[in-house]
């Protein structure tokens, strides 16, 4: 049979082809979820040495003993246990009541399954944190001859802000917060001068994008007066972290708000 040159290129196309759709696909099978390892990590896990609850695996999920850490998935795919969205742990050892794996910070973590406590463990339910409770700042201040009179109220809200962190076993959990909004006024006399509620959205662009994701708005401190108006610091925080911006508010003695971002700490 006589081939043209077209057709022996399309041929071996096609044959190139077909070969790395048959590698794609043995690759995914190598990499399937192994229901048999997770069949096997069900129940209660405590540390080897403390003795004390690390985790509960029950179906697809992870219920971690402590009532601030979110119930997170988990599967085993070859050697690496997976859990949540960015918990990824190499397993060195593992059998029906053993399970050696690294933690994210390359400590090895040594588990044996506790058969008694598998009906006595409670999983607890997940507690959403707050940064503070309410708050109120009540400054007044003189300004050639006049006297102003601020407030601020630092108000806990039920918007929801997700961090992730590593525990005392090294695993990533997930912690949820509750943000705050922070109603700010001020007054000349007994007319209103500037009155607003600073919400976090205020701030998006100020910062970097990854820290705003995981930032709540923290606190809100008088500094100084002087010809541009009140200033006023605001901090954005990561919760549970030493991490924040501190934003600069100048109110204008015309009730003009201008936000500057000034550090991080």
């Amino acid at each position: 049979m006589r081939y043209t040159f077209r057709s022996i290129v399309s041929l071996c196309a096609a044959l190139m082809l077909l070969i790395g759709c048959g590698q794609r696909n043995g690759h995914a099978d190598e990499l399937s979820e192994s229901s048999e390892a997770k069949a096997l990590l069900q129940g209660v896990w405590i540390d080897e040495d403390t003795e004390n609850v690390v985790f509960k695996l029950q179906g697809d999920s992870v219920y971690y003993a402590d009532s601030t850490s979110v119930p997170a998935y988990f599967k085993v795919v070859g050697d690496t246990l997976y859990i949540g969205t960015s918990g990824r742990y190499h397993i060195e050892k593992h059998s029906e009541h053993v399970l050696w794996f690294k933690s994210q910070d390359g400590e090895l973590v040594k588990l044996n399954k506790d058969d008694d406590s598998k009906e006595e463990f409670v999983r607890p339910q997940t507690q959403i944190l707050t940064l503070t409770e309410v708050l109120k700042k009540d400054t007044v201040v003189f300004w050639e001859g006049e006297r102003y009179h601020l407030y601020i109220a630092v108000n806990p809200t039920k918007y929801k802000v997700s961090r992730h962190a590593l525990n005392e076993d090294g695993l990533d959990v997930e912690n949820i917060y509750y943000d705050n909004i922070i109603h700010l006024s001020i007054f000349q006399g007994s007319q209103q001068l500037y009155s607003s509620d600073l919400r976090k959205q205020h701030y998006e662009k100020l910062v970097p994008a990854q820290f705003f994701a995981n930032s709540v708005v923290n606190d809100m401190d008088y500094y100084k007066t002087d010809a541009q108006g009140f200033h006023l610091n605001l901090s954005l925080c990561t919760p549970g972290d030493a991490t924040c911006y501190l934003i600069e508010h100048v109110v204008s003695f015309k009730g003009k708000l201008t936000t500057t971002k000034l550090q991080d700490n």
